[in-house]
């Protein structure tokens, strides 16, 4: 980041993703609390508003930390959090990082979550230092593997029991984009 204690806000032609605070909370329950949205997320879906506060408060620990960035989806000239993207795991001695994304199902099969993707890619590659992005991603979960594949991952394996989440082991599979990947295929992308 060129100002390192200051959070990045970026823009895409719909999409404005900004820092995620406790007035965002409620809108955090409300997706997070639905089922389908949590199908894969790793975590039982929210009981209540003190599970979003802690999300939140683990959003803020880990950009202080420098070891990931969470930003909140919003529409432009809404406040209202529709969902939130960024990296975790990031691990400067080897230029690597895992990306993230979950949306409100209301906003599903609109092109936002490959919008907001797409922004936070290119920040990565671009502010972050990063030279390979990763994305684990459990077998069934076909759209997160279609997001992924659109932006030009590539599937590399498959990790089996790699986690132990809501009481079940799950496979997941391992996708990388690469920073060169970036710069040759992605000029056939848009950033809108």
């Amino acid at each position: 980041m060129t100002e390192q204690n200051k959070f990045p806000v970026l823009e895409t032609k719909r999409l404005r993703l900004r820092q995620i605070t406790t007035a965002d909370a409620n809108d955090i329950l409300k997706y997070l609390s639905d089922q389908e949205v949590m199908k894969y997320y790793g975590l039982e879906p929210f009981n209540s508003i003190n599970d979003a506060l802690n999300e939140i408060s683990w959003y803020q620990s880990i950009f202080e930390k420098k070891t990931g960035i969470r930003w909140g989806i919003t529409i432009k000239g809404q406040e209202k959090m529709i969902g939130s993207c960024g990296f975790l795991n990031i691990v400067s001695e080897h230029f690597r990082c895992d990306i993230g994304i979950e949306l409100s199902k209301e906003y599903w099969g609109q092109g936002i979550a490959s919008e907001a993707f797409t922004a936070i890619i290119t920040y990565g590659f671009e502010h972050l230092n990063i030279r390979r992005i990763q994305a684990l991603i459990e077998t069934p979960n076909i759209s997160s593997q279609k997001l992924a594949e659109s932006r030009g991952f590539i599937r590399e394996g498959l990790l089996r029991n790699y986690e132990f989440t809501c009481g079940k082991f799950d496979d997941l599979y391992m996708y990388s984009l690469l920073k060169e990947d970036f710069i040759k295929n992605w000029s056939t992308h848009s950033t809108d």
